[in-house]
């Protein structure tokens, strides 16, 4: 055993040192300066120079997937087998496609994009920044069909994946699983979207490799990779600007790397005021404050490499309530303790407030941070992946304006996450990953006087393995993983706090303690599987098929919850009993790639069973039930549900006109709620599921100069964009929970180029983008704004907070 042991240790050593070097050239063989390559199962990557040299030290012998791209042509996905004989030539075709591209998430290796069965995509940088948008979720939003966000202003965006979000969603930073309070509507996303490089989405249950949480998908915010040369510096200084707010954005990036060793900081700040529309005027309560810092250090050496990251995130958020004066609309401010003052009392909020950065007394304060390490370690030809991690959510909601200090909601989640996966070299052409990952989580309520859920303790821990073999044309791939997880928490009573004057936690023995969460312990668990494949139909049709089945354990508030979110204006009330999810969801896809144009249908179907949703409550006589006055209460329930639908994309890029570009794409769901009972109640207005989005579309014509090495400006554009979205009639209408949303389009324009140095190194990058251009008014149906309303009817017959009206967005990037 000591030998076997000792073998191993010293395999990693036996693995020698590789160089790739080679050069990237366009299809007639002129270099391509500066391209990116990279290998993304490695975390490694490089720059190459002005003559389109690049070199990749520290790699193992054996083969690799490379991702190459550059401005203006379509990525490359060559895998290389090293050592090589000779230096390496990759040749890019001037192009806007994509379905070459290589993907890491959702799949056990890193996979070309049109060979995965299952449904993914994938957005770049350049992508992300060209979007006039706050945060990271909006900005992929827009380039990814089938991915839709539920907001609450214009920077709280959940991500939606077909029709299903929150906890079904499950968000990575750079694969480690992103833990605040998701459960929450007005919780956001704790990530720096100045730091994103790249977006990664899974379309259906990718519970296979994640476990709990990932029954919709999964959406992976991967950041950038230290490039360039050996022993340089490199960075880049972000400046931006956002008129339907007031966005203030910088951001200062630097990376180094030399010798194997890998090293980058970013700090990013971001203010903006109320946001505006056309019918609301400046929306009170709806801007923020934040600052985020990320660094990275690692090394790549031959036995493999190991990254650690740090990183914090502080937001002050404004927490919007929708009162108004009844006549004039205007905005009012609550100055009385609780909701169920006269809104008549409420002061008309003044225009320098309106448009002032002070953050006001109302308002979340968010800080999130996160250190977490990834390695991965040569075993001979095969490959151990390592990822461990700790993260802290601590969330406070100030809603308390006669104590603007005491915050309502006080959370600190703690959260450990671990995974351990083992590649072996394939065999008999099979490529197998096993593995095992999960959390450890605990969630405790500090100086709070609201407690809408339990402080509650938390274990999950779940094993699984992928195949993956090549028939020739045909690529199958399939697994199996088996879930457990623990939720817990103790007796938790409440008592009248002297010091305070509001209620908090108490012993049992105080006078006057209520017990709103009793003891409370169960152990849930689930079989995932997944089983598809990839038929190559000639050099241009790809068919796809993918079968999965999903599993979700309820999450703390669907089961645990009795008491206010402060934010949501909400008394939510759970359920003990209820069971895990399981989904099975088919999907079926079928892409082309042509020479000048590409196009891909996918279609699917997902039966969720035990679906947890929230329903109002209602009383015997057909009243709402409001346990706290001002507040509506929503109780959650438990049904089958079956969803349906579709995307559909077109790209064209004609080679006789090779400066013009046309993209569309087009998404569908509609959302069945399966529940007898409830269908025989109240027929009709029960039949969709809630917070179902509207069937969309969008389209871009972009007009691209063409390239000239010897002009100092390139990757110049001017882009029209188009996004239409249909009357939402398929609703959940019980008891008034949804109503019918009017469709609506929004027109967009961007322009944008980067000025070259002499030698051809990029140097500064000019984007205006313009979003909603005519100034459009509109509520989508996923804004929780469009029902903060008070009143029954209004003098112009509009209810509830519109959407932000239009945008213009500046941003200039300085590289370095």
């Amino acid at each position: 055993m000591k030998q076997l042991l000792l073998f191993l240790l010293l395999l990693p050593t036996l693995a020698r040192a590789q160089a790739l070097r080679g050069t990237v050239q366009d299809a007639a063989g002129r270099p391509v300066p500066f391209a990116s390559v990279a290998v993304p199962a490695l975390q490694q990557g490089a720059t190459a120079d002005e003559v389109g040299a690049f070199t990749l030290a520290g790699l193992p012998a054996g083969p690799h997937r490379l991702a190459v791209s550059a401005v203006g042509y379509a990525p490359a996905s060559p895998l290389v087998t090293l050592p090589l004989a000779a230096p390496l030539i990759v040749r890019l075709v001037a192009s806007q496609q994509g379905l070459a591209e290589v993907v890491v998430t959702g799949v056990g290796r890193a996979t070309e994009l049109r060979r995965s069965p299952v449904p993914i995509a994938a957005l770049s940088q350049r992508e992300l920044r060209i979007n006039a948008s706050t945060n990271a979720i909006d900005a992929a939003v827009r380039g990814v069909p089938g991915l839709t966000a539920v907001t609450t202003g214009p920077n709280v965006s959940k991500p939606f994946i077909r029709g299903l979000g929150y906890n079904r969603v499950l968000t990575l930073f750079n694969g480690l699983r992103q833990e605040g309070q998701q459960w929450g509507d007005e919780h956001g996303i704790e990530v720096d979207a100045y730091g994103v490089d790249r977006v990664e989405v899974v379309k259906g249950p990718a519970s296979l490799l994640y476990g709990s949480d990932a029954v919709a998908g999964v959406v992976n915010l991967l950041p950038a990779l230290p490039t360039g040369p050996s022993g340089e510096l490199h960075g880049e200084a972000l400046a931006e600007y956002q008129s339907v707010n007031g966005l203030l954005g910088q951001s200062l990036a630097l990376n180094y790397q030399k010798n194997g060793l890998q090293t980058s900081f970013r700090a990013s700040h971001r203010l903006a005021h109320d946001y505006r529309n056309a019918v609301d005027g400046l929306v009170y309560n709806t801007g923020f404050r934040e600052l985020t810092l990320t660094g990275m250090v690692g090394v790549q050496k031959t036995w493999g490499s190991a990254h650690l990251w740090l990183t914090s995130y502080d937001n002050h958020q404004e927490i919007p309530d929708g009162s108004r004066d009844s006549l004039s609309r205007a905005f009012t401010r609550q100055v009385f303790e609780g909701n169920n003052d006269d809104l008549k009392n409420r002061p008309v909020v003044p225009d320098a407030e309106l448009r002032s950065y002070v953050t006001s007394d109302l308002r979340q304060h968010i800080r999130h941070c996160r250190a977490f390490a990834s390695g991965e370690i040569k075993l001979g030809a095969g490959e151990l992946r390592l990822l461990g991690g700790v993260q802290q959510n601590h969330r406070q909601e100030f809603n308390h304006p006669t104590a603007p200090s005491q915050p309502g909601l006080d959370l600190r989640l703690t959260t450990a996450s671990y995974e351990a996966r083992y590649l072996p070299p394939a065999w008999h052409g099979i490529e197998l990953t096993a593995g095992a990952n999960g959390m450890s989580q605990v969630n405790s309520h500090l100086q709070a006087t609201d407690f809408p859920i339990p402080a509650y303790r938390l274990f999950d821990i779940g094993g699984f393995g992928v195949a993956k073999k090549a028939f020739g044309k045909l690529e199958l791939m399939g697994g199996l993983r088996y879930d457990v997880r623990q939720m817990r928490w103790d007796d938790f009573y409440l008592a009248p706090d002297p010091a305070t004057g509001f209620e908090g936690a108490a012993e049992p023995s105080t006078p006057g303690a209520t017990r709103p969460f009793v003891a409370f312990e169960h152990t849930y668990q689930g079989l995932s599987a997944s089983l598809g494949g990839s038929l190559a139909l000639g050099e241009r049709w790809v068919l796809r098929a993918n079968v999965a089945r999903g599993y979700r354990a309820p999450n703390i508030t669907e089961i645990g919850a009795n008491g206010l979110d402060p934010g949501a204006h909400i008394v939510y009330l759970g359920n003990r009993d209820f069971q895990p999810e399981f989904s099975v969801q088919e999907d079926l896809g079928l892409l082309w790639q042509g020479k000048e144009a590409e196009a891909s249908a996918e279609v699917f179907h997902n039966y969720v069973e035990n679906f947890i949703y929230q329903a109002r409550l209602f009383d015997a006589q057909g009243q709402p039930v409001e346990l706290v006055p001002g507040n509506a209460t929503y109780q959650y329930q438990q049904a089958a549900a079956r969803l349906y639908g579709g995307e559909l994309s077109f790209n064209l890029h004609p080679s006789a006109l090779p400066w013009l570009s046309w993209r569309s794409a087009a998404a569908l769901v509609i959302g069945l709620n399966d529940n007898p009972g409830l269908l025989a109640r109240v027929g009709e207005a029960g039949r969709y599921l809630p917070l179902m989005p509207a069937p969309q579309a969008r389209t871009e014509l972009r007009l691209t100069a063409p390239l000239r090495p010897a002009s100092r400006l390139t990757a110049s554009y001017l882009r029209l964009t188009l996004d239409g979205t249909a009357r939402q009639n398929r609703y959940y209408a019980v008891d008034g929970a949804e109503t019918v949303t009017v469709g609506y389009l929004l027109l967009g324009a961007g322009v944008g180029t980067t000025l070259r140095t002499k030698a051809g190194r990029e140097a500064v990058q000019f984007i205006v983008q313009a979003n909603n251009l005519l100034n459009t008014t509109y509520q989508s149906h996923l804004s929780r704004l469009k029902y903060f309303e008070y009143y029954a009817a209004s003098p112009s017959g509009r209810l509830g907070i519109f959407s932000p009206g239009r945008n213009v967005g500046v941003k200039v990037v300085v590289t370095f």
